[in-house]
């Protein structure tokens, strides 16, 4: 086992995802671009404090009810940080679009971090988890995780 893996509650990464993708597909609907930039800064904000975004919906509501248990697992946190930090800068330029009027780009932007999300949360296959894993087989600065042994990069980690 890879010694500089540490373990990630994969629940809070879902229940993360789950709620990115209903906030924004909310905001489509009832086309509100101020709940759009919402999901972008608590995006952003998680990635700079080192957490899911939406860790406050599992941890505040519903890991406390028993509706949701920890899955924990042997994993690189960083790739996850990343892929939601870039998901975030993606939502945030969405959000930007819409207040200036660029209503498709905009919708457009919000429905790439829908679908990169859905992605994850239902197939298991991180795109930004991928792209991380990439820039360090790259050797790209800053990007030095490697993807833990046994797994593609971007897939998730087998229990163990």
């Amino acid at each position: 086992m890879d010694r500089s893996l540490r373990t990630v509650d994969h629940s809070v990464l879902k229940v993360n995802q789950a709620t990115i993708i209903v906030a924004l597909v909310a905001g489509f609907v009832a086309n509100l671009p101020w709940l759009v930039a919402l999901v972008a800064l608590i995006m952003l904000v998680g990635t700079a404090i080192g957490r899911p975004g939406f860790f406050f919906v599992y941890f505040g509501a519903l890991r406390p009810l028993g509706l949701v248990k920890p899955d924990l697992l042997s994993d690189n946190p960083e790739p996850h940080r990343f892929a939601q930090g870039f998901g975030g800068v993606v939502a945030a330029l969405s959000a930007i679009a819409l207040f200036v009027g660029g209503e498709v780009t905009g919708w457009a932007l919000t429905w790439l971090v829908v679908a990169l999300a859905a992605l994850n949360l239902f197939v298991g296959f991180c795109a930004g988890c991928a792209v991380y894993y990439w820039m360090n087989r790259l050797g790209v600065p800053g990007f030095s995780k490697n993807a833990p042994s046994g797994t593609l990069p971007g897939m998730r980690p087998r229990l163990g």
